[in-house]
């Protein structure tokens, strides 16, 4: 080699040296080497979670999203490492890999569980279970009560004088008398007959404010539930509680008597004036201030005694966000065991009603014995093969000679059974009891009725039309309008408002029967959309209406006459449908001030579906008089401005602020502390799209008209209903039912129809 090359030669070495690592670092790194360089020992290699953070890196942020967030905090000892494109990099790697519910579904495939009923489900499937061997209950559509008003104290039918439907029972009669030939002043009674309607399952407390003598039926046609026929002392207000079923009718009597009060019939003196005399007909639903008894839940009609069971029971798992039967603990079975116990000692006292037998009657065997297998075949939703009646049946009868021993133990061996407490415990998931079990637990949470059962017997229930045409008569029931109510319930948040009260200085006025009339007026607008003809979704959104009645007219400058009922009128400002509800904007507020930040987070969470972690520590609001010179817009800022607030109050803050038109109680205003309003914000989409808007209406526009809003009310509407994951049945699933919604015109009778068709399938 010549002498010139060896003295280059290690020239050129060292020039290989320093090339190499340039030449590494000039070559790009994928989003996964970035990851697991500097994220993955923190969260895990596939975003699982470590000892130090223990939360699993899963959401639904867009990757812009994350890569913005990633950009700004990550790494949290250095967040200045992975910036720019190294940081939309990663977010690309980890939306991909192991956050996304795309690739949760993909990494850990979402099955159907095998679950037991829930606690609504048991209660609702056992008084539906009894119900069933009474008399049906003909749905009677006329509002208020049968009053019968007689001459008399005796109710005797040759003494009755007028005979009306009362809308409600709320009747001041000074000293006259009720009108008609009723000429005594001094003596009278009245019977109101019909039935009351419990919107949902929970207690109630009912109270009869009178001076003069009643009783009050509930639920029992025997017994009264409410007695003030012997009056002692002043007493003027006379309540109880009872606990009633959703979407259930029950037996309502009130009986008023007016004494002559020591007048003498024969007494030729004239007669003292008359005493005052008056009646009124309360009840508190669970969760709400006291009210009359609204005309609605009313009617003249009958019906026969509900069996309502009244053991309690843990609740049931809500960690998805729905209630599901998954959790079978010590006390959930001690539960099932005592609530059987009680349903066998209820079917034991009213067995020959039940039977239609007669103690003592030679046939009274074989009809007891037909109504246990009756019983049995219900519960389990589907007929008895020949073993199951010996087993649940005959042999309970065997060698026992007390029928009511016989009769209890098949109860309590048909209530523990798992043919009973779970709802595929038996036969081809698909087969045509199971789709008719499937239907009914969708829809109404409890057992099938008879013509759904009739059906899957005559194999009915075996295509979709089939399975379509069931749905949409269940859909009538009252069951079904309960279920309904019950999830808009949920996904409105009313769960979280606990306390509306306000400061009596600021917002004098703002009353509990204020409270009671704003709840009703939310209800009866979420009634009113989903029970229309068009049933559109999109009107929850954008109404532009408002429901009042003539005390909250008044509250909110609307002009009506005081004792006006429930109508649309046209209200003060912007209105759009939920979001500018009062009862929404006063729930989600403080006592003197909005919070843009809680109605942010009913529309990120609730209207947009989207997932929140929780703060990392509770911080208290910043007090108004401690920045006099800021609007609450401008406090809200300034508390959420450190980084590790801002992943989630970027999103949410935005949205509450287009709300800040509406005051802690729902009011109108244009400017606060002096200063205009500035209601301008914006959100980005899980597709990178960032939205801009000013003010709630074209908030509202957005939102009606979002896929995303689509998409997450399917599945949440469906997780409700079904309890179980949308994704469990099929990764298309989700987008065929919104599909189906948007070409049905965002039906909501349709979806839910549509839903439990799928189900069933």
């Amino acid at each position: 080699m010549p002498a010139r090359l060896y003295f280059l030669l290690p020239l050129l070495l060292l020039a290989i040296l320093i090339s190499a690592p340039a030449a590494e670092a000039a070559e790009p790194k994928t989003g996964e080497q970035i990851y697991r360089q500097q994220c993955a020992s923190c969260h895990g290699a596939m975003g699982q979670g470590s000892k130090t953070h223990t939360t699993p890196l899963t959401g639904d942020h867009s990757t812009i999203e994350l890569a913005r967030i990633i950009d700004k905090t990550m790494p949290e000892d250095d967040p200045k490492l992975c910036v720019a494109e190294d940081a939309a990099k990663v977010a690309v790697y980890i939306h991909e890999t192991f956050y996304s519910p795309v690739a949760q579904a993909r990494l850990k495939p979402a099955r159907i569980e095998l679950s037991r009923l829930t606690v609504r489900q048991y209660q609702n499937s056992i008084s539906d279970l009894i119900a069933s061997f009474r008399a049906e209950q003909k749905p009677d559509d006329r509002q208020g009560m049968r009053g019968e008003y007689f001459r008399s104290r005796q109710f005797r039918a040759n003494e009755r004088a007028i005979e009306r439907v009362d809308p409600q029972v709320a009747f001041d009669f000074g000293t006259g008398t009720p009108g008609g030939d009723m000429t005594d002043e001094h003596e009278f009674s009245i019977r109101w007959e019909g039935t009351i309607l419990a919107p949902e399952t929970g207690d109630y407390e009912f109270m009869v404010r009178t001076d003069q003598a009643a009783r009050l039926w509930i639920n029992h046609p025997k017994e009264p539930f409410v007695d003030a026929w012997v009056k002692s002392g002043k007493d003027t207000d006379h309540r109880a509680s009872i606990r009633l079923q959703g979407g259930r009718i029950y037996l309502a009597k009130l009986e008023f008597s007016k004494a002559k009060q020591g007048v003498r019939d024969d007494d030729k003196k004239p007669k003292p004036p008359s005493k005052p005399a008056s009646i009124s007909l309360w009840w508190k639903q669970p969760g709400r201030s006291e009210e009359l008894v609204p005309a609605r839940v009313l009617s003249p009609g009958k019906a026969s005694e509900q069996y309502v069971l009244k053991t309690p029971f843990p609740p049931d798992d809500r960690s998805m966000g729905y209630e599901r039967g998954s959790a079978v603990s010590k006390e959930w079975y001690d539960a099932v065991s005592e609530a059987a116990f009680d349903t066998a000692g209820y079917v034991a006292a009213r067995l020959d009603e039940l039977s239609g037998s007669k103690e003592g009657a030679k046939d009274r065997d074989p009809k007891v014995r037909d109504f246990c297998s009756k019983f049995v075949e219900r519960a389990f939703r589907r007929p008895l093969m020949p073993e199951e009646r010996k087993q649940y049946v005959d042999r309970a009868f065997e060698g026992n000679p007390e029928t009511i021993a016989s009769v209890k133990r098949v109860v309590l061996l048909t209530l523990n059974s798992p043919r009973f407490l779970y709802r595929e415990a038996i036969g081809d998931p698909k087969d045509s009891y199971n789709a008719a079990a499937k239907l009914s637990y969708t829809l109404w949470d409890s057992i099938p009725d008879k013509l759904l059962l009739d059906a899957a017997a005559a194999g009915q229930l075996a295509n979709t039309d089939q399975l379509r045409k069931q749905a949409e008569r269940m859909m009538v029931d009252r069951r079904a309008r309960s279920k309904l109510r019950e999830f808009f319930s949920q996904w409105l948040q009313l769960n979280r408002i606990t306390d509306l009260a306000k400061d009596p200085n600021r917002f004098p006025g703002f009353t509990e029967e204020i409270e009671a009339d704003l709840r009703t007026s939310l209800e009866l607008m979420v009634d009113g959309v989903v029970w229309s003809d068009k049933s559109d979704f999109r009107e929850l959104l954008l109404a532009d209406k408002l429901l009042l009645n003539g005390r909250l007219a008044g509250f909110y400058n609307v002009p009506m006459p005081m004792d006006a009922p429930f109508q649309w009128v046209d209200a003060e400002g912007e209105q759009a449908g939920i979001l500018t509800h009062p009862y929404l904007l006063a729930g989600f507020a403080y006592t003197k001030d909005s919070s843009p930040i809680h109605r942010g987070v009913f529309i990120s969470r609730s209207v947009l579906g989207r997932a929140l972690r929780p703060p990392p520590e509770a911080v208290a609001p910043l007090a108004p008089d401690l920045h006099p010179s800021l609007s609450t817009r401008e406090r809200v800022i300034l508390q959420t401005k450190a980084e590790d607030c801002r992943s989630c109050h970027a999103m949410i803050n935005p949205l509450g602020f287009a709300l800040e038109n509406y005051d802690a109680v729902g009011r109108y205003r244009t400017a606060e502390r002096g200063r205009s309003i500035n209601t301008a914000g914006e959100y980005h989409t899980r597709d990178g799209k960032t939205v801009k808007f000013n003010g709630v209406r074209e908030l509202a526009d957005f939102l009606a008209a979002s896929d995303e809003v689509h998409s997450s009310f399917v599945d949440q509407l469906f997780h409700f209903l079904v309890k179980q994951s949308i994704r469990a049945h099929g990764p298309e699933e989700s987008s065929r039912l919104k599909k189906s919604f948007v070409e049905s015109g965002y039906n909501l009778k349709k979806l839910t129809s549509e839903i439990a068709v799928r189900a069933a399938q």
